[in-house]
């Protein structure tokens, strides 16, 4: 079938679509090509068609989300991304749809931003049985990435993100909370959780941080701007495209998130979990989006042993292990340590709520209170000793941006 992509009101490409796999097979008249989506080629007005399945692919629920496969079955349908198409590839992250050819659709009329939304969707990917009177697909969620169980939900007037946490702790959520706060004491921007509980299980809860006029674009799609050659590290090539499209304040930016990540042991910051604002109208960097998706570290898949010993602990986007991300930092001065004084009493805080001891037990807080302590008290000699490196070299590079799969631990 043939559709226009748009992005808003803008007509930006003809495309056709595979009706039985929702692959792009061709792309047509381009009428906008400086609003293509960012990092796709255009060689001689010819545009990439690899590269914008691509990032339509990367657009739809992963295959290995936790139950996707069931929620696939009952919704009757063969695959992730027709679930695109049934939406019109509509988001709660940026402002690109498909209008079908000689549709009087507008975004006006569809957009999530302005618009109510269904709940059949979401409710199918978190375990409902399918309604007897029919399904209406028109979701967020058959737009969201993610390998956790995760939906959308208007709440009190607002776009809210509910996302679960995998067996056997259900960690995440709280984990969240966590770095909300640690963030909160070092002044990062970044994006407020909170954790609410369905059926016993806990969820974390955070609004929307992109409007009807921003949008937000992974790091994946900036380094996608830039071929990156072998000498080249991921950093330092994440940097020069950066500062290729004008977007400011990089460097500031990644001492924070990396200096968190080593914090909290995040083992899944990967390029799809960060990323820059811009205005989808103008198209003008706005600067890079608060941090947010912090939930698979503080040891939530490991027992205390494992916390302690540190050994098992991976580490994204740029570097395999946090002691050599940690190099890439250029400046520790704006870390206030005395600010975290108390993070044994808030990692037990958090953790101690009512319902969280049904998953999380006090041998398992004192583990992860104590290994934060003793990052936090490495973290402050080395800030005493630290000299910033004029050669960034490849060795200990991440070679693949691949996210966190959970299906196995669920």
């Amino acid at each position: 079938m043939n559709y226009i992509l748009m992005h808003k009101r803008i007509r930006v490409a003809e495309l056709e679509l595979d009706d039985a796999t929702g692959y792009i097979q061709k792309i047509g008249t381009v009428y906008a090509p400086e609003h293509l989506p960012v990092g796709i080629p255009v060689r001689k007005t010819v545009t990439d068609r690899a590269a914008l399945n691509e990032w339509w692919t990367d657009r739809s629920i992963p295959a290995s989300r936790s139950g996707v496969q069931k929620a696939l079955e009952t919704l009757e349908i063969s695959s992730t991304k027709l679930l695109l198409v049934r939406c019109y590839g509509l988001s709660l992250s940026d402002q690109y749809w498909i209008c079908p050819e000689g549709s009087d659709l507008t975004w006006d009329s569809i957009n999530f931003f302005d618009n109510n939304f269904s709940d059949d969707v979401g409710d199918i990917l978190f375990g409902a049985e399918k309604k007897a009177d029919g399904l209406n697909f028109s979701s967020p969620d058959n737009t969201s990435d993610g390998n956790l169980k995760k939906r959308w939900k208007i709440i009190n007037g607002k776009r809210c993100l509910v996302k679960s946490g995998s067996n056997p702790f259900r960690q995440q959520p709280f984990n969240e909370v966590i770095a909300s706060e640690i963030m909160q004491r070092l002044g990062i921007p970044h994006v407020p959780y909170t954790v609410i509980w369905n059926n016993g299980a806990p969820y974390s809860v955070c609004e929307d941080f992109i409007a009807e006029n921003t949008e937000l674009i992974p790091a994946w799609r900036i380094l996608k701007t830039q071929k990156k050659d072998n000498s080249t590290s991921v950093y330092r090539h994440f940097i020069n495209c950066c500062e290729a499209l004008g977007i400011r304040d990089t460097v500031p930016y990644l001492d924070r998130m990396i200096v968190l990540d080593y914090i909290i042991a995040n083992e899944d910051r990967h390029l799809n979990n960060f990323g820059v604002i811009r205005n989808a109208e103008t198209l003008a960097w706005l600067g890079f989006a608060p941090i947010y998706d912090s939930g698979s570290s503080l040891g939530y898949d490991k027992v205390p042993a494992q916390m302690r010993s540190e050994k098992e602990v991976v580490c994204k986007p740029f570097k395999n292990h946090h002691s050599e991300q940690l190099k890439l930092v250029s400046d520790f001065s704006w870390i206030h340590f005395d600010r975290l004084s108390d993070i044994r009493e808030l990692i037990a805080g958090v953790l101690s709520a009512d319902g969280a001891k049904d998953y999380i037990d006090e041998n398992r807080i004192r583990a992860i209170a104590g290994s934060v302590q003793r990052r936090i008290e490495q973290l402050s000699q080395l800030a005493i000793s630290h000299t910033p490196s004029q050669e960034i070299s490849t060795e200990d590079d991440v070679k693949e941006n691949i996210a966190e799969n959970y299906t196995s631990k669920a």
